[in-house]
Formats: C-alpha cells, structure tokens, sequence
C-alpha cells in the first residue's frame, strides 16, 4: 500500500553509527512524518546539508524504512544502509544536528499474507532493511515470520539482533561459512517450503538473489513477491530511471509501482 502524501523535508540527524563493516544506522527526526508501511522507502540526499548548495553528487539515494517511531510533531525515521560510493560516503560522515533532504515515504509496500499462509522472508544485503518492517508488523499480531538472511560473511549482516527480537525463527547464511550456514541464503529456501504446507515467500536483495527466490517458490507453488531495487533517481516516476522489464511486455516503474511486486510479472531475463 501506499502513503497518501509524500513529504518533502529537510530532516535532523539525531544519530549515526557504524555497525561493522560499510554498515550504518542513521536515525533523523521527520517533522510531519505521516508513517509509512513495511517496504516502503525515501529519497535521501547524498551526504547532508551545507550553507552552500552542492551539486556533487547530485542525485538522492533510494533508501527502505527500516523503522519509525513517534516523536512530538513527527517520528524518528531509521535507516540501514552500506557504503559503496561517494553519496552513501557523504551520508556517512553526517553529524547529529546536521540536516538530511528526506522525501518520502515513496512506493507500494508489502501486503499481509493471507490467512492459513506462513510468512517466509527472504533477503540478503540491503535488502534486510525492506523486511524488517514487515517482520516486526506480523510479530506484534502473532504471526511471526520465519526470516532467512544471507550475506557473504558474517561482518556484512544487518540488524541480527533486531530481528532476533521478535522472537520468530531466524535462519542464517553466509558465503563463506562464518555465520550460519555455509552457502547462499536461497540455500535455506528449498528445504523450508519443503517443510512448510502453504507459505508465502518475501525476498529483497540482490536481483539474483530475488530471482532464484522466485524461481524455487514458483517450483514449489508457492507464491513470491518481490521488493525490485533499481537504481532511481526521482522516486515518483518522471526521470523513467527504473524501469523494469515484464513478462507480459512493456515496463513498470519501481518507484511509483512498486518496489514490491509479484514475481511472476518480472521479465527476470531482461532486468539488469
């Protein structure tokens, strides 16, 4: 589901700290926030604000709600993300007090399984910040979801101990065996829909990662949707930055359609 009003603010950084890593946690207090639902995301401007205007780099990052809590006049908005480039650089070096551009929330979120299904969620890299909302929304109406995250070694995990917290199953893996199991983590997909009757797979991360997921759920007839993450540079569907290839033909734009979408309706071969 969508929000109804995107806000467009210049937010308060209120902490920023590594978790190992390229790994961040930033937290900004959003004057007005309107909340957001799990898988929804903002455009963040690339480092934070100065006296003087900066058009380097100049577009903002795309970047998933990983929580939001309620403050006066507003929320705190919290935000996972990995350092790979000059931008998230930039927002890495950010200072309480210091001023963020947030525009958001953006996007079609996750919807509810339906009931009898078992919740399956499956990410790996950023992609474990898209899930987390929706693993804490079905673990406060007892439903918790069995979440599977995968990473290539322990150090590039996100929020272990977040998702620990609510108290479902968690399952690991990583490439190269330092936590969890040893191998990828759609390794763990195939034997847990095995063991789950009816079920309903989540997955965000990598498009390979996503697309083996919906590959094995497909195989075992289970339904799977998918959080896209392609590149974006507006976040509501005018630079036409995102598109994504369907298998019916023609494109959607991940930002004003998605991300989430039904894994059936990707053209998986034509997305880059």
């Amino acid at each position: 589901m969508a929000s109804a009003v995107p806000l467009r603010t210049d937010a308060r950084v209120v902490s920023l700290r590594a978790e190992g890593g390229v790994n961040h946690r930033l937290v900004l207090a959003v004057d007005g926030w309107p909340g957001s639902s799990p898988g929804q995301f903002v455009m963040l401007s690339p480092g934070v604000l100065g006296a003087a205007s900066r058009s380097d780099p100049l577009l903002p990052r795309p970047m998933a709600v990983y929580r939001q809590r309620p403050r006066d006049g507003g929320a705190e908005v919290e935000i996972l993300f990995k350092t790979h480039g000059r931008g998230t650089a930039l927002l890495a070096e950010a200072r309480e007090g210091e001023r963020v551009r947030v525009v958001g929330p953006l996007g079609r979120g996750f919807a509810q399984p339906e009931a009898g299904e078992t919740p399956i969620l499956v990410a790996g890299g950023t992609g474990i910040a898209s899930v987390y909302g929706l693993a804490a929304e079905l673990a406060a109406a007892s439903r918790p979801a069995l979440v599977l995250l995968g990473a290539r070694t322990a150090q590039d995990l996100m929020a272990l101990d977040d998702f620990s917290a609510l108290h479902g199953e968690l399952r690991v893996a990583t490439e190269d065996g330092s936590r969890g199991e040893r191998g990828r983590v759609t390794d763990l997909l195939a034997p847990v829909l095995r063991e789950t009757p009816r079920a309903r797979v989540y997955a965000c991360g990598p498009t390979p990662m996503m697309r083996a997921s919906a590959e094995i759920a497909s195989a075992a007839g289970v339904p799977c949707v998918v959080s896209l993450e392609n590149p974006m540079a507006c976040g509501f569907g005018v630079c036409l930055g995102c598109a994504a290839p369907l298998a019916g033909g023609g494109f959607a734009l991940v930002c004003r359609d998605g991300p989430v979408f039904d894994a059936r309706v990707i053209d998986w071969e034509g997305l880059p």
